[in-house]
């Protein structure tokens, strides 16, 4: 079988972390420190703050944000729901709105027009590592006073007219297992404000600078050092797998015939977290066909998403009922084959010539 995604763990990733097992030094620490300093200079600003996953990242994110009751935060619908959690976690109000067909992405269009006297925040999501249309959204919420949070899970390294992705707002970075490097699990919240960059190092540990002061009420939200040593030797590794991703996308790109290929923004680094097609209209097959064509061929695929998060029950019981066209229409239509550094040529020729024969 041909997964859909791989990680790659070598010796150094092993090395590391038997390093900190013979250390005694589990907690953060100094391989934390090390990682953030590495990433923050991938994202061009002064600060990354280590979490615990992808998820607490946004929800930290949003409380150091102020971000609470009575407010609203716009962002897809088509996403993880994670995006969504974090808002609902801080007791605000999601505003889910339409997308780009064509990149997937949040449609700033549809963002203005959501905009309410509520409104404190806009969440776009660099869905499967293609960044948003960043100057439509820096210049709305300039414009209207909002905060910008970038959530760019699936999109490191990534970059929007030469600019990488969490140096326009603050950064939400996921380094979960199938991201494009991972710590096993982890996040990291990015940014140029001092002052919010230590409000998020104090939400993260309890609320405390000193041991056993606690300043405001806080989490444990911490990365330990364990996982950072994986994520250091990740991300010596970036580069590299980025490289290879983009090169296995464009062999795809160049001879796939029977589904629509992704399209790419020309001013976009693209850093293809996930490589998504659709299924045409009129096709002889479904999408259900499809993937158990290519289950069968040996080919792993994903559905990434195909329930959007307006139409989960939980969503639609606190906010009630909406339709966002494009979104539902994407989800019924897409899918995703692998693309992760690891494929071989041949798995490449395999997966064409699968999906070509569907």
């Amino acid at each position: 079988m041909i997964p859909i995604s791989k990680p790659y763990i070598g010796q150094t990733e092993k090395q590391n972390v038997l390093d900190v097992l013979e250390s005694g030094m589990l907690v953060q620490g100094e391989k934390v420190a090390a990682l953030e300093e590495k990433f923050a200079a991938l994202c061009q600003v002064k600060h990354a703050i280590a979490t615990s996953s992808g998820t607490t990242a946004l929800y930290l994110a949003m409380l150091a944000h102020d971000i609470g009751p009575g407010d609203e935060v716009i962002t897809p619908s088509f996403t993880f729901i994670a995006s969504i959690n974090s808002i609902i976690y801080v007791g605000a109000t999601p505003v889910l709105v339409d997308i780009e067909p064509d990149t997937f992405n949040l449609d700033p269009a549809k963002v203005e027009a959501a905009i309410t006297p509520r409104t404190k925040a806009i969440l776009p999501v660099h869905l499967y590592g293609q960044p948003c249309h960043m100057d439509a959204f820096m210049d709305i919420a300039a414009r209207h006073n909002l905060v910008l949070i970038e959530d760019a899970a699936q999109a490191v390294g990534a970059t929007y007219q030469g600019r990488p992705t969490g140096s326009f707002g603050s950064g939400c970075f996921s380094l979960y297992a199938t991201k494009n490097i991972t710590s096993g699990e982890g996040g990291m919240v990015t940014t140029d404000d001092d002052a919010l960059a230590y409000r998020l190092r104090m939400l993260r540990q309890h609320g405390m600078e000193r041991r056993y002061y606690h300043e405001m009420l806080g989490y444990n939200f911490r990365m330990t050092n364990l996982h950072a040593a994986i994520g250091l030797a990740q991300m010596d590794r970036l580069a590299d797998f980025t490289a290879k991703r983009r090169a296995n996308a464009a062999y795809l790109n160049q001879h796939l015939e029977t589904v629509i290929v992704p399209t790419v923004q020309p001013d976009r680094d693209h850093v293809w977290h996930q490589y998504t097609v659709r299924v045409p209209k009129g096709a002889p097959f479904t999408r259900d066909q499809a993937i158990e064509k290519l289950t069968q061929a040996g080919i792993g695929t994903g559905i990434f998403y195909p329930v959007p998060a307006h139409q989960q029950d939980y969503i639609e019981e606190r906010y009630g009922r909406k339709s966002l066209p494009i979104t539902e229409a994407l989800a019924e239509q897409v899918f995703s084959l692998p693309v992760h550094p690891l494929l071989s040529a041949e798995d490449l020729e395999t997966i064409v010539a699968a999906v070509n024969g569907l």
